[in-house]
């Protein structure tokens, strides 16, 4: 039998090569399963409710990305969560027997206050968000869930209301494990974890120029300031990129650095050949689905068609474990 899995990305602008090793890479090896993956627009308005009339935009941009990553609809059930209603009802369920210290001890909570000094996310949403992400989880009675490391907490949060609720109503829902991501994170531009927050980003929807400008821009091993200071790889994130993109080059590289018989210049350059070759089928696909905005439509709401089916289903099973049915 096919196992239930269930994911789903923010459109909080467009998407970049960190999502598409986190997420899309695994959505797509998923997709033969019994597979849901969402637009989480709900979760884009926890840290963009000021910037609510970009949202539109950006979810249609992720679809695109999704879609031109090899994510195929035929094989899996995409949609936008705010599409279907019962993600918020169920969410405002599970808020009722949630306590406050579950929330408060979310370790990625004060990162991201940290992480985004100039927003005021001391609001009711973002403190609950993984209440809501527990909610788009157990609609669907997911058994697994593509997750990084990162997201390791959250995802114990929801295993952790799930038991709360079967114990305060009956069984209901199922307890889901984390299917890891291969790639924990991807460095940016600046070596930091690539986020658009940091503006380090390398996008899906760049174009090979703008790819080959940011990889010949990025930053390498600060210690090595000229072509003949021998350098350390391990440091350096361009050498984490050739291990995931240019696998082929890695012992050379390695030694090149370490005894300074090669350049940064030259690494960079084998590595943006390698990048583009990567890239090129997503950048073929985007391109023609860039112009069909229509069919696009169209997906995404017969995505939200058979999710709701879904939904509905759960949410009055809940419902009526709790006495409101």
């Amino acid at each position: 039998m096919k196992k239930r899995i269930v994911s789903g990305i923010r459109p909080t602008g467009k998407l970049h090569l960190g999502n598409f090793l986190g997420a899309l890479e695994n959505w797509k090896k998923l997709q033969d399963e019994d597979a849901f993956f969402m637009i989480a627009d709900w979760h884009a308005l926890t840290t963009e409710y000021e910037s609510h009339a970009q949202i539109r935009n950006y979810v249609f941009e992720a679809a695109i990305d999704i879609l031109a990553s090899g994510v195929s609809p035929e094989e899996c059930t995409l949609f936008i969560q705010s599409d279907v209603k019962e993600h918020a009802e169920l969410g405002l369920m599970l808020s009722m027997i949630t306590p406050l210290a579950w929330l408060e001890r979310n370790p990625t909570y004060k990162d991201q206050i940290e992480e985004l000094k100039g927003k005021d996310l001391h609001t009711h949403g973002f403190l609950g968000y993984p209440v809501l992400q527990a909610a788009d989880i157990l609609l669907y009675k997911a058994e697994g869930v593509p997750v990084g490391e990162d997201q390791l907490a959250h995802l114990e949060l929801t295993r952790e209301i799930a038991r709360r609720f079967n114990f305060l109503y009956g069984k209901l829902f199922p307890e889901p494990e984390a299917l890891l991501t291969p790639v924990k994170k991807l460095p940016g531009l600046d070596g930091r974890k690539m986020s658009k927050s940091y503006d380090n980003c390398i996008y899906l929807s760049d174009s090979p120029e703008e790819v080959r400008k940011k990889i010949m821009g990025m930053m390498t091993d600060p210690a090595r300031k000229r072509r003949y200071d021998k350098g350390n790889p391990d440091v350096c994130p361009v050498f984490y990129y050739d291990k995931i993109f240019n696998p082929a080059v890695v012992r050379q590289v390695d030694a090149g650095c370490r005894s300074a018989e090669l350049g940064c210049v030259e690494d960079k350059q084998m590595l943006v050949e390698a990048l583009l070759n990567f890239m090129k089928p997503i950048h073929d696909r985007r391109k023609q689905l860039e112009n069909e905005r229509a069919k696009i439509t169209e997906i995404l709401r017969e995505g939200a068609r058979r999710a709701g089916a879904v939904a509905q289903k759960t949410l009055a099973e809940a419902k009526e474990k709790v006495g409101l049915a």
